[in-house]
């Protein structure tokens, strides 16, 4: 079969956008022409075009008229506004996580900690609902870039629910770490919230989307979520914390720490935890308790490879894995983090989907949910945990 040729662009230059392209440049199902990219900031357009050998765009409308996909790595705040854009021109929109959200009044003294939470819901899932009205308009389609759903642990679970019709009774997952790269992820106005949204997102995603392909394997249907019981703390903003330089600190309204219960339609649940407070390098994973077997997917660290360096300096060109405070002991070098993680994968996946119509496994249907679960979380945490219906779109 002959490959097919997919024009694509870059908009936003940062930490997703690097790895974005990086994934780009592995498809192998697809010819990818990455034409190039826009950012906000004309200059760190021009850097990053210069660095990896692409034009710079100094209008969106520009790169959007030479694209067939664009890769929407900009902040939270502008993911509508951008993927709308490019369905308007019938583009596909790969639209990092979250999807959407509620970023604030737009005043200057706006706190996410301190704001009505069921308002917030209100307004998060209406930009859900047009940004699903503009893919309804569109020759194009939302594909939501969760690279969890994708991740080969993940992907393996997927298998054995399929083909062993198993019931899934709980799931456990967890996204920690010490503290995020943006800086803008301080301020709910960027983020859309704390460490719920942005990472709680993550184990979620996967929860929802494995209750999914049981409810499709089984009867044709997704199992969707019915509601949720939520608490957040800011633990990193408490009078007696004590900084020590080893935790992400300095955050302005956000939570750092929370935990949702989420109770599907058929009466089973998943747990999601996620915090800024875990030294240690990324801890990712999620435990699937099903009827007829157990699995553990370990997304990073695992141990593939483990090794142990005695002295600090040994290692100073070495990548080991991300966040980790140290190089010497012990250690878990990831052979291939990405993939491990998934970004290869599910960007290849994309490309199969806009060049051949292949199906995708993670869409703006399951993106929606996902919101939706994480914003009625907020209201149920501003309410003590009380149980909180997830308005499904």
């Amino acid at each position: 079969m002959i490959r097919k040729t997919i024009r694509s662009g870059i908009v936003g230059c940062g930490f997703s956008g690097t790895f974005h392209l990086h994934a780009a440049r592995r498809v192998h199902g697809t010819q990818v022409d990455m034409v190039g990219v826009y950012d906000a900031s004309p200059e760190r357009a021009r850097a990053y075009a210069a660095e990896h050998g692409l034009a710079a765009f100094e209008e969106l409308d520009a790169l959007l008229d030479r694209v067939d996909v664009v890769h929407v790595c900009v902040t939270a705040t502008a993911h509508e506004a951008v993927a709308a854009a490019a369905l308007e021109r019938d583009r596909w929109a790969i639209v990092e996580k979250p999807l959407t959200g509620y970023f604030g009044d737009g005043t200057e003294d706006f706190r996410g900690d301190t704001c009505p939470k069921e308002p917030a819901r209100i307004e998060a899932l209406a930009s859900v609902r047009r940004m699903l009205a503009a893919e309804e308009r569109s020759q194009g389609r939302i594909l939501y870039a969760e690279n969890w759903v994708y991740a080969p642990a993940i992907q393996k679970e997927r298998e054995i629910l399929e083909k062993t019709g198993a019931q899934i009774l709980w799931m456990h997952g967890e996204e920690a770490h010490s503290g995020s790269h943006a800086m803008t992820y301080a301020h709910w106005k960027y983020s859309g919230g704390g460490v719920m949204i942005g990472k709680g997102c993550h184990p979620l995603a996967a929860a929802l989307y494995l209750k999914r392909v049981e409810g499709l394997a089984r009867n044709g249907k997704p199992i969707r979520p019915a509601t949720v019981s939520a608490r957040t703390h800011a633990l990193t903003r408490l009078p007696e914390f004590r900084d020590e330089g080893h935790i992400r600190a300095n955050y302005h309204d956000i939570d750092d720490f929370s935990l949702m219960h989420v109770t599907f339609e058929d009466g089973t649940t998943a747990t999601v935890l996620a915090s800024d407070i875990v030294l240690g390098g990324i801890h990712n994973w999620l435990e699937v308790a099903a009827n007829n077997h157990r699995s553990i997917c370990n997304i990073n660290p695992n141990n593939a490879m483990q090794t142990y360096n005695p002295v600090e300096a040994n290692f100073r060109d070495i990548y080991v894995v991300e966040k980790t405070g140290t190089k010497q002991g012990w250690s878990f070098p990831s052979p291939d983090e990405d993939w491990f993680t998934g970004y290869p994968q599910e960007i290849e996946a994309f490309y199969r989907a806009v060049a051949y119509g292949e199906p995708v496994q993670s869409n703006s249907r399951l993106a929606a949910d996902c919101v939706s679960t994480i914003y009625s979380a907020y209201v149920s945490a501003e309410r003590k945990g009380t149980e909180t219906p997830v308005e499904r779109l």
